[in-house]
């Protein structure tokens, strides 16, 4: 995700906390934390598929398990 998408959250759920939100700036806001989180999840699903697990014999599964 963009720097720029991320500064935006920080934005609206500086302002949502300070002085409230319109329903527009609302919807956005939940927009990009959707967003947000798809990106965490391709990353952490990509983090996790590629971890190799090596029993105690030295074997290699290759992650498949």
């Amino acid at each position: 995700m963009e720097q720029a998408k991320i500064d935006r959250i920080n934005f609206l759920a500086r302002k949502s906390k300070a002085r409230g939100l319109t329903q527009e700036e609302k919807d956005e806001q939940a927009a990009l934390r959707r967003e947000y989180l798809e990106a965490i999840r391709r990353n952490l699903k990509s983090t996790l598929d590629s971890i190799e697990f090596i029993d105690s014999n030295g074997s290699s599964n290759g992650g498949n398990e």
